[in-house]
């Protein structure tokens, strides 16, 4: 017959408990989404360096730029690809949500000012990430970039 001391049998009994405690609390933080959370991007950029992303991202279907501008002011000339997406639409906010959040985000507009409030709304709807473009569209001209119609 085997003989088990007490100090054995309280590590034998001890073991189970820790191994499931430590179960339990994995579970709990995937469940809850605390588990290591993605970090979030927010950037104001220049518009050389938005220039430089849009050509990084040329190919990547999961990148999106966003002129945030009237549909009229969109008509007289915007970044090739953009999409526009109205800052005054009474829909706009329902709209910007309706976004797929795991998407990357190049926003702009006339002037950065629109695109800045934008920029903080994507943040609290948790976009993962947003690159606004500083001075909008009219400082993309000032520096030669091209646009389209």
């Amino acid at each position: 017959m085997v003989e088990i001391n007490k100090k054995s049998l309280s590590r034998l009994l001890l073991a189970p408990l820790v191994i499931g405690l430590l179960l339990a609390s994995i579970c709990l933080h995937l469940e809850t989404g605390t588990a290591s959370p993605k970090t979030q991007i927010i950037e104001n950029i220049t518009p050389k360096e938005t220039y430089t992303l849009i050509l990084k991202n040329k190919d990547n279907p999961d990148f999106v730029i966003l002129d945030v501008r009237t549909p009229g002011e969109f008509a007289n000339g915007h970044i090739e690809i953009a999409l526009d997406l109205d800052y005054y639409s009474e829909t706009f906010k329902d709209d910007l949500n309706s976004l797929d959040k795991n998407k990357t985000y190049l926003i702009y507009c006339r002037s950065g000012r629109r695109s800045g409030k934008v920029l903080d709304m994507m943040k609290e709807l948790n976009f993962s990430g947003v690159y606004n473009m500083l001075g909008g569209i009219t400082r993309w001209k000032t520096e030669g970039l091209s646009t389209t119609k």
